[in-house]
């Protein structure tokens, strides 16, 4: 079977075909270049599957050389966003400088985070005034606060099993050590709190927590409740620029919105203060501070309220006159709203005698 020149005799080897110039049953010998070809076939495979086998081979190398790229261009793309993650860190949206915990400050909030967490999620899951009252920093003398708060103030209902802490920074405060912690919850608010060693245990500063004032900011204004009230405010300097050279200073102040610290609520007439008073200093020097995006104790924390707004505790007295009712500031407690008796502005900055 097969092609004329492949057929070879299985006897004598020679080529068994019918030529004209031979007699009938004649053999020839094979020429030179036909001689074993079945020989021939098999080295022409051998060689049709080294180039088979080179060809794998070949893929295989060029598929690794494109594998390890891969994975190097992902490690890249790892180390780039991690080194984008950290510049958000250490310089936010706003362009305030928040520096990372040293390792002391980090051991702290290792071994209070957990509490604080525990604390918080306690306070927020029971709703009667004497159960919270348990988690609260000296429970004893906020217990008759809280019933008035709660009274005048609606209770936020937050699930607990939602928050999750967004950042957390040491406090060095005039009493000891403190935590601030920020933390953010499935139903969208964005919450704040501090926690103070009270005896052995950390826990929750309820004046700073709910912004603590003696009566709602906007019925006081409104000519409700006493005439003289601290409130824990934001405030805003009116005119800055304007008015830098003027003798007073023009603030207004703003009821905080819980939850939500971006916000700002009701705002104040005008108050005008005396630049060289010890008011107008502290505000003028804290004012300073959140122009240079500082806070008060060097909290590292980013600064999430309102832009050009600072934090503040005052006292002010409302008065009912012919001319309409007038509002008065008393004095400025502290430019911050933690329990904690200092300004919180820099020894330097404060008004002598302070």
């Amino acid at each position: 079977m097969g092609e004329v020149e492949t057929r070879i005799c299985p006897e004598c080897g020679s080529v068994p075909v019918l030529r004209d110039d031979l007699p009938l049953n004649s053999s020839i010998a094979p020429a030179p270049q036909a001689a074993l070809p079945a020989e021939t076939g098999k080295a022409s495979k051998h060689r049709t599957r080294k180039r088979k086998k080179s060809r794998l081979a070949a893929k295989l190398v060029i598929a690794w050389v494109c594998l390890t790229g891969v994975i190097a261009l992902a490690v890249l793309a790892v180390r780039f966003m991690n080194r984008n993650v950290e510049a958000n860190v250490a310089r936010p949206a706003n362009h305030e400088t928040v520096l990372l915990p040293n390792e002391s400050e980090r051991e702290l909030i290792n071994k209070v985070l957990p509490l604080a967490n525990t604390n918080l999620s306690g306070f927020i899951a029971v709703t009667a005034p004497e159960q919270r009252n348990q988690f609260v920093r000296d429970p004893i003398s906020t217990a008759q606060k809280m019933a008035a708060f709660y009274s005048l103030n609606p209770v936020a209902r937050i699930a607990p099993a939602s928050l999750k802490n967004s950042g957390s920074a040491v406090l060095n405060l005039s009493k000891g050590k403190a935590l601030e912690t920020t933390w953010t919850s499935a139903d969208g608010h964005d919450l704040d709190a501090v926690f103070m060693l009270d005896g052995e245990e950390w826990r929750l500063d309820w004046d700073h927590f709910v912004r603590f004032s003696d009566y709602p900011w906007p019925l006081f204004l409104a000519g409700s409740g006493p005439t003289i009230g601290e409130f824990r405010l934001l405030a805003r300097e009116r005119l800055a620029e304007e008015r830098k050279a003027a003798e007073t200073i023009s603030v207004v102040f703003y009821a905080p919105r819980f939850g939500n610290p971006g916000e700002a609520g009701p705002q104040s007439p005008e108050f005008l203060i005396q630049r060289d008073s010890e008011d107008g200093k502290l505000l003028v020097a804290a004012f300073a501070m959140r122009k240079d995006h500082k806070r008060p104790f060097a909290v590292k924390l980013e600064n999430e309220d309102p832009t050009d707004l600072i934090r503040v505790r005052i006292r002010v007295r409302r008065a009912e006159s012919e001319t309409g009712r007038k509002y008065e500031l008393e004095k400025v407690i502290a430019c911050h709203w933690y329990s904690e008796d200092s300004t919180g502005v820099p020894p330097a900055a404060q008004p002598v005698g302070k």
